[in-house]
C-alpha cells in the first residue's frame, strides 16, 4: 500500500459522505437543529463554555490552561452527553496544563459538518468518529494517529479499536454487539436446539427452526431482522451473514475490487437464501413498520429477532429468565456480527494532539468505560470494565453480549471505500429482498463499487496484498 497518497475527496464523494447516516444502532435519531461550524467561543470572564444548542459543557478557565476543542455527535442524548462531560471536568481538573472544550451536534448533521470543517481548514483537536468512517477521513487527511502510552489498548476488544493503515487512528469506549434474541420456552416447546458459541446453528438448523416457527401459526413472522430500520444497520447487521457465508462487501485483501467477492458463488448463495426468506414469508419485508420493529418481538409478533444489545434490556424486562440471547448461526464461513462504534480520534490540523492524546488516554480508563456502559447499555471495551458494571459483570444479564462480541466482531471493511459500498450494499439487499435478480443485482453492486474505487485511484491501495480476505480471516480459520 501507498502509505503517503493522499486524494481529495471528490465533489460527488463529498455528497455520499454528507447524505451518510453513520448510526450503527439504526434506530433512534436526535433532533435536528441548525448548528455552525465555527468554533465556540467564550466571554473572556466565563467559566462555563456553552455548546451552539445553548447548554453548558465543561468548566473552561480564561486564562492558564490551553483550551482542546472536542466536536461530539450526540446533541440530545442527555446520558451519554452527561457521562462526557463528567470525563471532562475530571480531567480538566486532574491537571493545569489543558482544558477540554466540547460542542455539541446532532448525529444527523455531525459528518457533514466535519467534511465542511475540513475543507475550511478548521477541525477540532479531538473528533468524534463513527468506527467505519474513520479509514475515510484519515485517507482524507482529517485525522492523525494516535499517541498512546504503550500498552494502552492491550485489553481492548478488536471493534473498538480503529485501525488504518497499520496504525491506530481512533479507540471507542464501549462497542455494540448483535444476537439473535429468541424465548426458552418458544424453543423448548418446538424442540428447537438452543445453540451455543461453540455449537451455532447452521444455515439447515437455522432453516429449519424457522420453518417450524412460522408453522406453528403463534407468530406473524418466524424472525425480524430489522427491515425498517435503513442506512448503516444493513451492513452492520447483514453483512456479517453474508460474511458467514464467504463472500463480502468487496476484497479486504487487497481493498481495489469487489468483482468475485459481493458477487462471487458464495455471495450469490447468500443472496439466494436472503431472498427465500421473503419469499417465504419468514420475515416482514421492507415495508416494516417501525413500531412493529421497536415492539414487535415484545409484543409476540415475532418468535426471533435479529437485533443488538441496545435492546436487549427492555426483552429481558418482559420475559425475565425466559430470554435469551443466541449466537450468530455458522453458514460455513464462522459465525460473525459486526464491530465497530463511536469513537475518539485527534485531527490532522490540531495544534495541540499532545493534549488531545492525553484526554483519549485518561477517558479510556475502565472506571469511564464502565460509566458508559451502565448508562447507555452498550458492551464495555475491555473484560476489567465489564467486571465492574451491572450487567456485563460475570453473571450478569447480558454477559453474553462481551462474549459475542469477543467471539464473533467482524469489522466492517476498513477501507476509504466503505462508505459509498456501504449505500451500494444497502440497495442490492433491499432490491434483492423485493425480488429483483440476485445476480443482477450483486453484478451492478461490483460494478458499482468497483467504478469508485477506480474513480478515487485505489483509495491509496496499490492492489498488493495487505492482509487476509474473509475466508482466510481469524475467525474462518478458528
Amino acid at each position: 500500500m501507498n502509505a503517503t497518497y493522499k486524494r481529495p475527496l471528490s465533489v460527488l464523494f463529498l455528497l455520499v459522505l454528507a447524505l451518510f447516516l453513520a448510526a450503527c444502532g439504526g434506530s433512534e435519531t436526535t433532533d435536528s437543529s441548525d448548528t455552525a461550524v465555527e468554533e465556540t467561543t467564550t466571554e473572556e470572564t466565563a467559566d462555563i463554555a456553552t455548546t451552539e444548542t445553548g447548554e453548558e459543557t465543561a468548566v473552561t478557565p480564561s486564562e492558564g490552561p490551553v483550551a482542546i476543542t472536542m466536536w461530539y455527535h450526540g446533541a440530545g442524548n442527555e446520558v451519554e452527553r452527561n457521562i462526557l462531560l463528567g470525563i471532562v471536568e475530571d480531567f480538566n481538573a486532574s491537571q493545569d496544563q489543558w482544558a477540554v472544550e466540547i460542542q455539541d451536534f446532532p448525529q444527523e448533521s455531525y459528518n457533514e459538518s466535519i467534511v465542511a470543517a475540513a475543507l475550511a481548514g478548521d477541525l477540532p483537536d479531538i473528533i468524534d468518529v463513527d468506527g467505519p468512517v474513520m479509514p475515510n477521513w484519515a485517507w482524507s487527511g482529517y485525522m492523525s494517529p494516535l499517541e498512546l502510552p504503550e500498552g494502552s489498548l492491550d485489553n481492548f476488544l478488536p471493534g473498538a479499536i480503529g485501525m488504518w493503515d497499520g496504525q491506530v487512528y481512533s479507540v471507542g469506549l464501549w462497542d455494540a454487539a448483535i444476537g439473535m434474541f429468541a424465548r426458552r420456552s418458544v424453543l423448548e416447546a418446538n424442540n428447537i436446539r438452543i445453540p451455543t458459541l461453540d455449537e451455532p446453528w447452521d444455515l439447515a438448523e437455522l432453516d429449519a427452526a424457522l420453518e417450524t416457527l412460522q408453522a406453528t401459526g403463534d407468530f406473524e413472522f418466524a424472525l425480524d431482522v430489522g427491515m425498517a430500520w435503513t442506512g448503516e444497520w444493513y451492513p452492520y447487521a447483514f453483512s456479517p451473514l453474508m460474511q458467514s457465508f464467504g463472500g463480502d462487501i468487496l476484497d479486504r485483501s487487497t481493498f481495489t475490487t469487489a468483482e468475485g467477492v459481493i458477487n462471487g458463488d458464495e455471495a450469490v448463495a447468500f443472496g439466494e437464501w436472503w431472498q427465500s426468506l421473503f419469499e417465504r414469508g419468514l420475515v416482514p419485508g421492507t415495508s416494516q413498520d417501525g413500531a412493529d420493529r421497536d415492539t414487535g418481538f415484545i409484543d409476540g409478533k415475532y418468535a426471533l429477532q435479529w437485533n443488538g444489545n441496545w435492546a436487549a434490556l427492555g426483552a429481558l424486562e418482559a420475559f425475565g429468565d425466559d430470554m435469551l440471547f443466541l449466537p450468530a448461526p455458522d453458514f460455513g464461513n464462522g459465525s460473525r456480527i459486526g464491530a465497530g462504534s463511536w469513537q475518539f480520534g485527534v485531527s490532522a490540523n490540531s495544534e495541540h494532539k499532545d493534549g488531545a492524546n492525553a484526554f483519549i488516554a485518561f477517558a479510556i480508563q475502565d472506571e469511564y468505560l464502565a460509566a458508559f456502559s451502565n448508562g447507555i447499555g452498550l458492551v464495555p471495551a475491555t473484560r476489567s470494565a465489564a467486571a465492574l458494571t451491572e450487567n456485563y459483570a460475570p453473571g450478569g444479564p447480558l454477559e453474553v453480549f462481551f462474549e459475542l462480541s469477543n467471539a464473533q466482531a467482524t469489522l466492517r471493511p476498513p477501507t476509504p471505500a466503505y462508505l459509498s459500498a456501504a449505500l451500494t450494499f444497502e440497495k442490492a439487499l433491499a432490491d434483492i429482498a423485493n425480488g429483483a435478480d440476485v445476480v443482477e443485482a450483486l453484478d451492478a453492486a461490483a460494478d458499482e463499487i468497483n467504478a469508485d474505487i477506480e474513480a478515487n485511484n485505489g483509495y491509496g491501495f496499490d492492489g498488493t496484498a495487505v492482509g487476509p480476505d474473509i475466508q482466510n480471516d481469524a475467525i474462518a480459520n478458528q
